[in-house]
This record gives structure tokens, sequence and C-alpha cells, in this order.
């Protein structure tokens, strides 16, 4: 878990939406952005990554990538594992 880093949590917006918030980020004088998902959002996660990279910020690398598991509670009151992903992105 990046310590330093603003946190933008992925989820169904538009891929657009993120990559906005990323680029605020950056250009607010952050040095590193972490994207976080969980389960499906994934790849969308990795698609704003990759969006990101070649085709606005073009100085901006990714530093660091952590997979996870985390438990989170069903409506039925199960326990599920949920995979998750944090992206951390530098400049």
């Amino acid at each position: 878990m990046a310590e330093n880093a603003d946190t933008v949590f992925v989820g169904k917006k538009p891929t657009m939406s993120y990559v906005l918030a990323c680029v605020t980020q950056f250009n607010n004088g952050k040095k590193e952005v972490s994207l976080r998902a969980r389960g499906r959002s994934i790849s969308h996660a990795v698609d704003i990554a990759e969006v990101l990279r070649n085709k606005f910020l073009k100085d901006v690398n990714v530093k660091n990538v952590s997979i996870s598991t985390e438990e989170v509670e069903s409506e039925q009151g199960q326990k599920l594992n949920v995979s998750a992903i944090e992206i951390i992105l530098e400049r």
C-alpha cells in the first residue's frame, strides 16, 4: 500500500472519468497516484493506467503493482473473497 500516494478507487464510471481524476492529481503536484480496484473492475483499472500512460501523460510510469484478496460480506451475510489490485503510478 502506498502511503504517500493519493488513491483513485475504480468502479463503474467511464474510463475517462478516472483518467481525468489521475491527471488532476498529477497536475496538482502529486508525485504518485494509486489506482485501486476489486473484482471485475481490475481490468478497468489496468485500462485506465494504460490510457493515462500512452495517451495523456507520457512521463508517468508504473512504480508498483500489488495484488491481494479482500474478504467482503455479501447481502445474504456470506463472507466472500474478492481479488484486488493496486497500481501505483509515479511521475
